[in-house]
């Protein structure tokens, strides 16, 4: 299944936290962690639509490492694969 955002929305494919901390104890699956605030730009949607009909494209593109608000974005489950869907205003920066 293909999913194709609308408007200035990004589809987002988490990046998952070490299992191990700082000091090397490593953390088994049942342990709550945190939720990611990194990820990789899936698809982007067209851009922003102005009140005069113009669009305006977004900064991301596909394959972009990114940094996000960590309440911000949609939660989604496609064919067994956790994704998240935000607006681009959740977008905090571009990785390099």
């Amino acid at each position: 299944m293909k999913i194709k955002p609308l408007s200035n929305h990004i589809l987002i494919e988490p990046m998952r936290q070490e299992e191990k901390t700082k000091t090397g104890i490593l953390l088994p699956e049942t342990a709550e962690k945190e939720k990611p605030e990194q990820g990789k730009v899936i698809a982007v949607g067209p851009g922003r639509k102005t009140d005069s009909g113009k669009i305006i494209p977004l900064e991301v593109k596909k394959g972009d490492i990114i940094l996000f608000t960590k309440y911000g974005p949609t939660e989604i489950k496609i064919n067994g694969k956790e994704y998240l869907i935000a607006k681009e205003e959740d977008i905090l920066a571009i990785l390099e």
